[in-house]
């Protein structure tokens, strides 16, 4: 198998475009989509450097750990930030950012975290996005996590850039991601003199070697393996319809918060609302007293491969993560993610119902 890989034949200018053109079919856009060969904060940290004109403001909204990301790019850029930051067990509103935009009429670009996986929470980017074209601004919006899980359509939305990632919800790569392009961004972008130009974060680059230029030649050698991956996913996705794609996260997520409920033992989901309830993974508060980690490290000694994780940073102690995403986004693994967490709980001599678990998801992933 090894030895295979190592005989592909070189990927194409042809082929590289083809997948291209998958992605944009996934997104259902028109606008330009560039596939960069890394992890997605290269092309997040490529927008934001790329439109990010010192002197001018910008509207970063906080719901997760990316958004302070973002911010922080943004001020390295000379640029004058106004985070909006609402709580990581809600969502933003579209009325927030309306005021926002109102107090700071000179903004002339937001960024936004669609769905944050690690904080379990997704926001109305729809909405959202009304509110951003009719002030003008350009709106950079991160995808990584929603992509295949729920509704993404950057072009309805009025999103300039929107950057996704295979690694989530695609169940693919990690090693490459893509983001589409607006004419309007591609504008800006040309228009700053500060945007990165002859640099491995050029989006300009991509545009005059790549796209202007035919897709006749690369611009920089393909991580072929990735490429090949990302195509496999997006040929699965295809295959098996969007929709159900999406249906099944949907259905991952409500059971899996119908069966921590009903599971007890003090859990309870992290974001209150269930529509401000990210389809890609779902967030718990662990009950008084408990550790997550400490819960975390029990439950995967009994299967490291169950997927949980402790909330990052100041969140590791109240914060579990079931990552019903891709491969995982089935009713068998979100109940063996709780059972396992109720026997972690049982173990601390806390009373845990599995067998009322067992009935809640069953009947949440048939209702959907």
């Amino acid at each position: 198998m090894t030895h295979a890989f190592l005989d592909l034949p070189p990927l194409t200018a042809a082929h590289f475009a083809s997948i291209e053109r998958q992605v944009a079919a996934l997104l259902r856009t028109e606008q330009d989509v560039v596939i960069m060969q890394g992890e997605a904060l290269l092309p997040l940290e490529a927008c934001i450097r790329s439109a990010a004109e010192p002197g001018s403001t910008a509207l970063n909204v906080i719901t997760g750990p990316y958004g302070q990301t973002f911010g922080n790019w943004l001020r390295d850029c000379g640029v004058t930030v106004v985070d909006l930051a609402v709580p990581f067990h809600t969502a933003v509103s579209p009325d927030q950012v309306r005021e926002a935009l109102a107090a700071h009429p000179e903004t002339s670009f937001v960024s936004l975290v669609h769905a944050e996986a690690a904080t379990g929470n997704t926001n109305p980017v729809a909405a959202i996005g009304e509110v951003v074209r009719a002030h003008g601004a350009l709106f950079m919006l991160d995808a990584v996590a929603s992509v295949g899980a729920e509704p993404l359509l950057p072009d309805a939305w009025g999103v300039d850039l929107c950057v996704i990632g295979g690694q989530k919800a695609m169940g693919g790569p990690a090693g490459v991601s893509a983001v589409s392009v607006s004419e309007r961004a591609w504008q800006r972008f040309a228009e700053n003199p500060q945007a990165p130009r002859g640099s491995y974060l050029s989006l300009l680059d991509w545009k005059r070697r790549w796209i202007d230029g035919g897709r006749k030649a690369l611009p920089h050698a393909p991580a072929q393996l990735e490429m090949l991956a990302l195509q496999a996913c997006l040929d699965r996705i295809e295959a098996d319809g969007l929709d159900t794609v999406m249906d099944r996260h949907a259905r991952a997520a409500a059971a899996t918060r119908a069966g921590a409920l009903a599971l007890g033992g003090g859990l309870a989901p992290y974001v209150h609302r269930a529509q401000d309830s990210a389809p890609v993974a779902t967030t718990l508060r662990v009950p008084a007293g408990s550790d997550a980690s400490e819960l975390v490290a029990e439950a995967l000694a009994a299967d490291p491969a169950l997927p949980l994780i402790a909330g990052g940073g100041a969140l590791a102690k109240e914060m579990i993560r079931i990552n019903h995403y891709g491969p995982q986004a089935t009713e068998d693994a979100v109940y063996s993610a709780l059972a396992a967490l109720g026997a972690a709980l049982h173990g601390t001599g806390t009373s845990v119902d599995l067998r009322g678990a067992r009935s809640a998801v069953a009947a949440a992933w048939q209702n959907g």
